[in-house]
């Protein structure tokens, strides 16, 4: 695996991707505002991505 792949990312968080329902190998990318959802009532979701994908905007985690 890459060493700037989306899991290795201080913005990536590896839960239920936006859901209660737990997904593999998936997460929210928090480098970006969530997306707003046409009714007021709703909230904003966070980009889901894959624990191996990679962008441009990679920030290596704090231990």
């Amino acid at each position: 695996m890459s060493t700037q792949a989306c899991s290795m990312c201080a913005v990536f968080e590896d839960h239920g991707a936006n859901t209660e329902n737990m997904l593999e190998n998936v997460g929210p990318c928090r480098f970006n505002p969530p997306v707003s959802q046409l009714e007021a009532a709703s909230r904003g979701l966070w980009p889901v991505v894959k624990s191996k994908d990679r962008c441009g905007h990679f920030e290596t985690e704090v231990a």
